[in-house]
C-alpha cells in the first residue's frame, strides 16, 4: 500500500475526486472512466468485502489509519483538509474517499433468477432516494432492486451514503427500456406490481392477501409516476390505501412500506 502525500490541489493523481458535487460532470466522468466514489471506511469496507476493488484512496492524515485498513495495495493520497476541499468541493469530513473500479453489471436474467420479491425504480433521478430505496429493500429483504436506464446510479456518491452502503448487499443491475424489460422480467416467471394511482388499482392488502408466489413491485418518480408503458406491462395496478387527505408517501417510504407487506413467508 503506498501512502503519497500531495501537496499540490492540481496533481494528476487527485483527477478522479475532483469536483465531485458537480452531478452532471460526475454522471458522465464516473461511468465512462470506469469508477464510482465510496466515502468513509465503514462505507469502503462494505465495497471491498463485496468484492469491489479500490483504484486510489483520498485521505486526510487523521483518518490515515482507517485508510490502511481498507486499501489494500491501492495508493494512499494523502492531502491537507484544504487540498481536500479544494480538490472535491466540498468540506471532507466523513474520512476517507476511495476511486473503486466499477463493476461490470449482470444480466437482469441472473440478478432475478430464483427472486421472490424484486425493487424495479423507474426513472428516479435524485440519487438520495435511490439510496433510500436500496437501503429499504436491504432492510427488508428484496431479493433484488432494478433500475431504468434513466434512473439515477446507484453507485453514486450520495446514493451509496444514502443507503449506508447496502447497494453493495442487494444484487442489482439495469433493465432495458420498456416493453422489453417486462418481456424479460415475465419470462423470469414475475408478475408485475405496478404502484401507482389508477383508478381500478387493487389496495395493496388486498393485492397481498393473495400474493403471486414471485412479484417485482414497480415504483416511479415522484410528481410523475410510472411511464404509461410500464403501467402497460405490468400485471397488476396496486395502490397504498391512504388518510387525511395525503395522496402518496415518497418512493423510498412507499417502497418500505410495500416490500414489507409483500415479504415472502418462510
Amino acid at each position: 500500500m503506498p501512502i503519497l502525500r500531495i501537496d499540490d490541489e492540481n496533481d494528476p493523481l487527485l483527477a478522479d475526486y475532483r469536483s465531485l458535487t458537480d452531478v452532471a460532470l460526475r454522471r458522465v466522468l464516473e461511468p465512462e472512466g470506469g469508477l464510482y466514489i465510496a466515502e468513509s471506511a465503514k462505507v469502503i469496507a462494505r465495497a471491498v468485502a463485496a468484492g469491489h476493488r479500490p483504484r486510489s484512496v483520498l485521505v486526510q492524515e487523521k483518518w490515515l489509519a482507517d485508510a490502511a485498513e481498507v486499501a489494500g495495495d491501492a495508493p494512499v493520497y494523502v492531502v491537507s483538509d484544504e487540498v481536500a476541499e479544494r480538490v472535491t468541493g466540498y468540506a471532507v469530513h466523513r474520512g476517507a474517499l476511495a476511486a473503486m473500479h466499477r463493476p461490470v453489471l449482470p444480466p437482469v436474467a441472473d440478478v432475478v433468477a430464483g427472486a421472490r420479491l424484486v425493487l424495479v425504480l423507474e426513472d428516479i433521478v435524485d440519487h438520495t432516494k435511490v439510496g433510500a430505496a436500496f437501503r429499504a429493500a436491504a432492510g427488508i429483504g428484496a431479493d433484488a432492486v432494478l433500475v431504468t436506464p434513466r434512473c439515477a446510479d446507484p453507485l453514486y456518491r450520495r446514493s451509496v451514503r444514502v443507503s449506508m452502503g447496502t447497494v453493495f448487499q442487494v444484487p442489482w443491475t439495469r433493465l432495458p427500456a420498456w416493453p422489453e424489460a417486462g418481456g424479460i422480467l415475465h419470462d423470469a416467471g414475475l408478475h408485475l406490481a405496478a404502484l401507482a394511482l389508477a383508478d381500478g388499482a387493487v389496495p395493496l392488502d388486498v393485492f397481498s392477501a393473495a400474493r403471486p408466489e414471485r412479484v417485482a413491485l414497480l415504483l416511479g418518480a415522484e410528481g410523475d409516476g410510472l411511464s404509461r408503458r410500464a403501467l402497460q406491462a405490468a400485471d397488476t395496478v396496486v395502490t397504498i390505501p391512504m388518510a387525511g387527505g395525503v395522496d402518496s408517501l415518497n418512493v423510498a417510504a412507499a417502497a418500505a412500506v410495500a416490500l414489507w407487506e409483500l415479504r415472502p413467508g418462510d
